[in-house]
């Protein structure tokens, strides 16, 4: 039996929730550099670091090798420069030769090489998707994150932005350890042949990474960082519109949809046209500083080489020299376009770690402030019962209900009832544990021994079969337990219609929502909860089937937790709950109860001070 408190009722007066944050662009600094440490670093250190670090061992080793192979060709192409300014045919043959045999052993090299870089990044990318996708299904993450404001677009973060990450992660590392090697390399050649040479070199790709990196740096990092954003909230209008074409087809709202969409799109091409005049500048200055080093080397050796000291191969060799040295050294400025995206895609990547992932930044996690209000305590119990139940929305101070405390026991049924907005969905959430903003207690069983119907059911795409035994992957059920289940739902043909139990259809578009609910229904004889939970859920159905359904449920000796507003099912309840409004709430046997008419008193009154033992111990 149900065991009510007596009515209670208070008022309190909304507040704002607390001032949220706009995300900011990460500059391309020490602060980048530790976001993109807390994000890659678990892949180097936890379960795959041995194949990391022995995927990054074989790309370094290949590097080396290419690196060699470029040296040799290098001072092959001089010296067939020079065979041909001195008109030497045997010379000149030798190292064509010699480069024909550089290069059989080259190409396999190079294209090896790249293979492996892609693959090592697929699989980095792999292990990272699946890091976050277990934390954001976990503990229900990717609901708490729909209503928070700082985080736009998780799924594009997830499928998009870690794609790009673990790419572009070792696409840099790469280029960052190649240019080092090609330094060290290059340098040696050209410092034999012109110290001078050198000394310019140094100079020249100081000031053009200083101007790269103070001039450009932050616009265009700051810039990359809204592009992705505002393209990924295009991406999600345009979404929005594919999901709910029949109802905006029926509100003819083609008009209002493509205000919205064009507002969108707006953003995207104003941010892109900023973007594209910052970029603009930094083509100038990469195409100046690139192309001035197909003068200098020669300017300042030709003195030497018009003097004979030189031979005209030995310039040929320090001229590539010095391009291989310069673009090593001058690496930022030829990849920052890229290298903004890159910065810009991390900051949106630590933002959704910091709330998804509980290991990847502590110390953001210890300096985030606390919740304004406390949070309802669950404890496992025999019954679902609810001990001075005080409930908020999330990031608000509006008390929805306020000290409610009720026992459900076996083959009870409670119906809740109340004007729109009161708070009866609400309940459903806290009682689900979707929310739990509030104070109080929820003693219940194992959540696996709940089933929750709501009023427009989700279907996966799938089979029948997989829509009928969903949430579970698979069923001991046969075939034919599963269509007697049909039957039992009032839907005897359906399996035939569509094709058999093993039929992929567009489910959504197929169904009627009357369908939809009662194939929803029959979810619930597959699983065979204790606790049901139906918020609405036979909104659609006519009222021979919804009675039929409710008085199979409570034949079953489930436990029904209702949101309904019509009269007839009151006597599938054996209680109501009335919701009022600013937190009061009443509970009366549903025997007793009038939707249209004034509240019936309660049959029996309680005091709280004899309801709480109680409660407390049905729920022990």
């Amino acid at each position: 039996m149900l065991t009510p408190a007596s009515t209670q009722a208070t008022t309190a007066a909304p507040a704002p929730g607390p001032e949220t944050k706009r995300p900011r662009a990460a500059p391309l600094s020490l602060e980048a550099w530790r976001q993109f440490v807390n994000v890659a670093k678990p892949y180097w250190l936890e379960d795959q670091k041995k194949q990391a670090w022995s995927l990054l061992l074989l790309l370094i080793v290949l590097m080396l090798v290419e690196t060699k192979f470029a040296v040799m060709l290098n001072n092959q192409a001089g010296e067939m420069t020079s065979a041909l300014a001195g008109k030497d045919r045997d010379r000149f043959w030798t190292a064509v030769r010699a480069c024909l045999f550089v290069l059989a052993f080259a190409v396999p090299v190079y294209a090896f090489y790249y293979y492996m870089r892609d693959l090592f990044a697929n699989q980095w990318r792999r292990w990272l998707t699946s890091r976050f996708l277990d934390s954001y299904l976990q503990g229900r993450k990717y609901y708490e994150l729909c209503g928070d404001s700082e985080i736009d677009n998780p799924d594009q973060r997830i499928a998009e932005d870690i794609n790009t990450f673990t790419g572009r992660s070792i696409h840099f590392l790469l280029i960052f350890l190649g240019s080092i090697m090609q330094l060290v390399a290059f340098s040696t050649v050209l410092w034999s042949i012109s110290h001078l040479l050198v000394g310019v070199l140094a100079a020249y790709a100081l000031i053009g990474t200083f101007i790269a990196l103070y001039v450009f740096g932050n616009p265009l990092i700051k810039l990359n960082f809204w592009q992705l954003r505002r393209e990924a909230d295009f991406r999600f209008s345009l979404m929005r519109l594919r999901e709910n074409a029949e109802s905006i087809a029926f509100y003819r709202g083609e008009a209002q949809e493509r205000a919205h969409i064009d507002h969108k799109f707006d953003k995207v091409i104003r941010n892109f046209a900023s973007l594209i005049r910052k970029q603009r500048s930094l083509n100038l200055f990469q195409r100046t500083f690139s192309q001035l080093t197909l003068v200098l080397p020669g300017v300042i050796l030709a003195d030497s080489v018009l003097s004979g000291q030189l031979e005209v191969g030995r310039a040929i060799q320090a001229a590539g020299a010095f391009t291989a040295v310069l673009a090593a050294v001058g690496v930022i400025v030829d990849n920052f376009e890229s290298l903004s995206r890159f910065v810009a895609g991390i900051g949106r990547l630590q933002a959704l770690s910091n709330l998804v992932l509980p290991d990847a930044a502590p110390a953001a996690h210890a300096a985030a402030p606390s919740g304004t209000h406390p949070r309802i305590e669950r404890r496992p119990g025999e019954h679902l019962a609810l001990d001075a139940l005080t409930l908020h929305p999330p990031r608000s101070d509006r008390v929805l209900i306020k000290e409610l405390s009720l026992v459900l026991k076996p083959g009870d049924a409670l119906l809740i009832t109340g004007d729109s907005g009161c708070g009866k969905s609400s309940l459903l959430r806290a009682i689900a544990g979707l929310w739990q903003t509030g104070s109080g207690v929820i003693h219940h069983p194992p959540l696996e021994h709940f089933f929750f119907l709501p009023q427009q059911p989700y279907l996966q795409s799938g089979t029948l079969r997989s829509q009928l035994i969903y949430p579970s992957a698979a069923s001991g059920l046969s075939d034919e337990q599963l269509l007697a289940i049909l039957e039992d739902v009032h839907l005897p043909q359906l399996a035939e219609r569509v094709g058999g139990l093993d039929a992929v259809q567009d489910w959504d578009k197929l169904l009627s929502v009357g369908e939809q609910q009662r194939l929803a229904f029959g979810r619930v004889l597959v699983h065979r909860p204790s606790i049901v939970i139906l918020d609405e859920a036979t909104s659609a159905l006519d009222s021979g089937n919804e009675a039929l359904l409710y008085a199979r449920l409570r034949d079953s000796g489930t436990t029904l937790v209702s949101i309904a507003h019509r009269a007839a099912v009151l006597r599938h309840h054996t209680h109501v709950l009335q919701l009022m409004g600013e937190g009061a709430w009443a509970v009366h046997e549903a025997s007793g109860f009038e939707f249209d008419g004034p509240a019936a008193p309660p049959r029996a009154a309680v005091t709280p001070a004899a309801v709480a033992p109680h409660a407390m111990a049905a729920a022990g």
